[in-house]
């Protein structure tokens, strides 16, 4: 009798079957669904209502719905493919799944595509989310050709961030004190890259700061979109290079982690 070679469909498959098993996992814990999809959204409704009409005299009279609908989805991925990620990582491993993965026929790289795969899921959902309330409900505007740098902007942030929340649970040695952990990296970075208020005004050693780290080209990318300042696709090379360099760095991490577990295991 001959054994059947796993092929690329039978990976495929498995994965698939893995992405099914991580979302019932994911709805049924109540508090990650909260705070991947209600938390930005309750952000939205609450400072979208209170500032509903007004505009931002440093962008040009911009109105504010318009910065801000764009700034909570680049704040969703954050939430989602770096915070959820390096969380649900770090579980893994500490509870020794990851390691017990590799007794099993599973793959274990398709282990992991498919609870990256239901990872993006819940980013989808949160993002249509946030785009069916900014748009119809607060009046957003987005030019629809500018909408492929919108999609183009979203995908290369949450592979940026996620391939970094993969290797940020490296520095997660308890998941119960993780959540802190992440709060002190990720905190600083979302009051400093055009989340809540523009940061144009402020002090150039700050906007240095921003720029290089990753958030800020996603919310400005994602802002662009929604800004009637910039024609086009919407696409800013500008943006996109920063969010491509570190999915290069993010990736680089997050290979490096994961070998050093597979070997472990």
């Amino acid at each position: 009798m001959t054994a059947h070679t796993p092929t690329f469909t039978d990976d495929l498959r498995l994965a698939g079957w893995q992405v099914r098993y991580q979302q019932r996992g994911f709805w049924r814990n109540r508090r990650a669904a909260f705070f991947s999809l209600v938390f930005p959204m309750l952000f939205l409704v609450i400072f979208g209502g209170l500032q509903s009409g007004n505009t931002l005299d440093v962008r040009d009279h911009l109105s504010f719905i318009d910065f801000y609908t764009p700034g909570i989805m680049a704040y969703a991925v954050l939430l989602i493919c770096f915070n959820s990620t390096a969380m649900i990582f770090a579980s893994l491993r500490t509870n020794g799944i990851l390691k017990r993965v590799r007794t099993t026929p599973l793959p274990w790289g398709t282990y992991v595509a498919g609870a990256v795969g239901s990872t993006l899921i819940v980013l989808v959902l949160s993002i249509v989310l946030l785009f069916v309330a900014g748009v119809p409900l607060f009046g957003a505007h987005v030019p629809g050709e500018k909408l492929i740098g919108l999609v183009a902007t979203l995908v290369l942030g949450a592979a940026a961030f996620t391939t970094l929340g993969i290797a940020a649970a490296r520095m997660i040695s308890k998941p119960e004190n993780g959540a802190g952990l992440i709060s002190v990296v990720t905190l600083p970075m979302v009051f400093i890259s055009n989340i809540w208020y523009p940061m144009d005004g402020s002090p150039a050693w700050i906007q240095d700061i921003s720029k290089a780290l990753p958030l800020r080209p996603l919310a400005d990318g994602l802002q662009a979109a929604f800004d009637p300042r910039f024609g086009g696709t919407g696409i800013l090379w500008r943006d996109l290079l920063p969010l491509a360099a570190w999915t290069v760095v993010g990736f680089a991490l997050m290979s490096r982690y994961l070998r050093s577990m597979a070997r472990s295991a």
